[in-house]
C-alpha cells in the first residue's frame, strides 16, 4: 500500500496525516499523550483534513483531557518499595540478589520478587521484568485463540507481542498476523481478552465501521467496559516506551 506521512498543525494542535490508499478518511486520538492521526485517501488535500479535524476539535480536546487524567507511574527505578502491575493487581517490588538467572516471583499477592545478579543495573533489571511480563502474555493468549476463534469462526495465521507506542493490538490484514502490546501484561484479564477479541473481528472486518462495531456488540456485548476499563487502567510512565 503506497503511503506519504507529514504532520500539520490545527488550532495549535500537531496532527500527524498519513496519506493511504484508502476510501475514507479516519482520524484518532491515541495514548500516552493524546497524539492525533489522520489516516486519509491520497486524494485529499490539507485543506480538507483541517477541516476534518476543525469539526472534531471538541472531541479531540475531551479524548486528550482524559488521557491527562489518566494516572500514570513514575519513572521506574527498579528498586525496592516501588509499585508494579500484572493482570490489574498492584505489586510492590522487592529486590534479591542471587548468583543465578534474573527470574520473577510473585509472593502472597502483593509482592512481586525480582532475583537478579547483585550489581545488574537498572536496564538489565527493566529487562528481566520485561520479558518474564512477555512470557506469562505468551501463556494467557492462546487460550483465548483457542475459546474465540471458533466462535467468530476466524483463526490468524500467526500472532505476537511486541512493545507498542499508540495501540493495544494490531492486525496485519493480509498476513492475517495479530499483535498484542506487551503493556498488556500489566492489565486486567478482560481487557486482554476484549483486545484480542478486537484484533480477531478485523480479520472478518477491516475498518472501525457499523459492521465490526455490530460483531463486537454480537460476540462481546461488554466490550465497552472493558475497553473504557483498559484506557482508565494506569499508564506507563510519562516517557511511555513500549
Amino acid at each position: 500500500m503506497n503511503t506519504e506521512s507529514h504532520q500539520i498543525t490545527v488550532n495549535r494542535i500537531k496532527v500527524d496525516v498519513v496519506r493511504k490508499d484508502i476510501k475514507n478518511l479516519h482520524l484518532g486520538v491515541y495514548p500516552p499523550n493524546g497524539r492525533v492521526r489522520v489516516a486519509a485517501p491520497l486524494a485529499v488535500s490539507d485543506d480538507a483534513v483541517r477541516l476534518a479535524v476543525v469539526g472534531k476539535l471538541g472531541w479531540i480536546k475531551r479524548q486528550q483531557a482524559k488521557f491527562a487524567a489518566q494516572p500514570r507511574q513514575s519513572q521506574r527505578e527498579m528498586v525496592s518499595g516501588e509499585s508494579h502491575y500484572f493482570l490489574g493487581q498492584r505489586y510492590r517490588l522487592r529486590i534479591i540478589e542471587h548468583h543465578g538467572a534474573g527470574k520473577v516471583v510473585l509472593r502472597n499477592k502483593a509482592t512481586l520478587e525480582l532475583h537478579v545478579r547483585p550489581e545488574t543495573t537498572t536496564e538489565q533489571r527493566e529487562q528481566v521484568l520485561q520479558q518474564w511480563y512477555r512470557e506469562q502474555l505468551k501463556l494467557l493468549i492462546p487460550p483465548l485463540l483457542e475459546k474465540w476463534g471458533p466462535v467468530l469462526g476466524v483463526e490468524p495465521d500467526d500472532w505476537g507481542v511486541k512493545k507498542m507506542k499508540t495501540k493495544w493490538g494490531a492486525c496485519n490484514i493480509k498476513a492475517r498476523r495479530i499483535w498484542l502490546n506487551l503493556e498488556l501484561a500489566k492489565k486486567p484479564v478482560n481487557c486482554l481478552e476484549y483486545i484480542v477479541v478486537h484484533e480477531l473481528v478485523h480479520l472478518l472486518e477491516r475498518h472501525h465501521n457499523d459492521r465490526f462495531t455490530a460483531l463486537m456488540d454480537q460476540h462481546l456485548s461488554n466490550w465497552r467496559i472493558y475497553r473504557d476499563e483498559l484506557n482508565q487502567a494506569p499508564l506507563g510512565h510519562e516517557n511511555w516506551s513500549c
